[in-house]
């Protein structure tokens, strides 16, 4: 048997993200010893039950002892917090890392209070559905999905190499890139979407008294993946919008722009431009598409898929 690329990995959160790391270190072979940390007794007794690692721990700084890789797997806004509990029981040469949607707030909430003698290498894999909790958590969840790292200033290569392995091993393509590029970046790929998401189906939901419930009732594939997208978990969302504001805004002042022209181009009856746009847009899914981002198919085209837990007492 081949050695695991990590003795001890402490999974700091067991939502979706942290449970479907869990699954792929314990299915792969990637880590000797797993130990999930969570503050509520509810989940953490679910991720027990679901065999999600080796240990189990309502201490965080309990679980992150002796780790030669640490995940914080919790909200952005959570990340400050949880840091400073960790911070004096990290082993050094720890590589520090994490799974936000937000990068430059994580350094900026993080770096001061790790010690010097730990790695630290802020990641963000791009893979999720609205599901979440530990029982969200499966295999394939990361198969040919991107994993950004944005390796802080001075990092040390082998850490980074090491990281970039592990989210490989995992089904990850790997792109490394600053934090403020991947916060403008994310900003309108997946931020900006959100918040249109949240804002068109809070619209519906204030139109429901008006049409007597039609809105719900005749509701088509548009608005259905909608609300698919905004039933995301709020906290996340919430934190990531706060945390990212600059290039939220920068994108929203320019999504503003571009759909005053598209209303201008309905109100005077410009087809053409619809035309041109619609066109433009529809290459752009094509290219997506192609590229193996997305099928027409819930999830990805991926089905939840968890092995029997396995024997605790055999894992060390």
């Amino acid at each position: 048997m081949t050695e695991p690329l990590f003795k001890r990995v402490a999974l700091l959160g067991i939502g979706l993200i942290g449970s479907s790391i869990a699954i792929n270190l314990r299915e792969r072979g990637l880590a000797g010893h797993i130990a999930i940390a969570t503050r509520r007794p509810e989940t953490l007794d679910r991720a027990r039950e679901l065999g999600l690692g080796h240990s189990y721990h309502s201490d965080f700084a309990d679980a992150v002892a002796g780790a030669d890789l640490v995940v914080l797997c919790v909200p952005v806004g959570a990340c400050t917090t949880v840091t400073k509990a960790i911070a004096p029981a990290l082993a050094p040469g720890a590589i520090v890392t994490d799974v936000g949607s937000v990068k430059g707030a994580v350094v900026e909430a993080m770096q001061p209070h790790l010690p010097a003698h730990v790695e630290f290498v802020p990641g963000h894999p791009i893979a999720g559905t609205e599901q979440s909790g530990p029982d969200a958590g499966f295999l394939e969840l990361f198969e040919n999905r991107w994993c950004i790292l944005t390796p802080v200033e001075n990092a040390d290569p082998q850490a980074v190499a090491r990281l970039r392995r592990l989210w490989e091993e995992m089904g990850s393509q790997v792109e490394t890139m600053t934090p403020s590029h991947h916060d403008l970046v994310l900003a309108i790929v997946s931020h900006v979407p959100h918040l249109i998401a949240y804002n068109i189906v809070g619209t519906a939901a204030d139109l429901e008294t008006v049409t007597q419930s039609e809105v719900i009732k005749f509701s088509a594939s548009g608005f259905r993946d909608f609300t698919r997208i905004a039933a995301s978990d709020p906290t996340m969302w919430r934190d990531i919008f706060l945390t990212n504001r600059e290039a939220v805004l920068e994108m929203l002042a320019r999504f503003s722009e571009d759909l005053s022209s598209l209303q201008r181009a309905i109100r005077w009856g410009d087809g053409d431009a619809l035309f041109d746009l619609f066109t433009r847009t529809r290459a752009i899914r094509r290219s997506i598409v192609e590229a193996g981002q997305d099928t027409a198919d819930a999830n990805f085209g991926r089905q939840p898929h968890r092995k029997d837990a396995w024997n605790e007492t055999t894992a060390e």
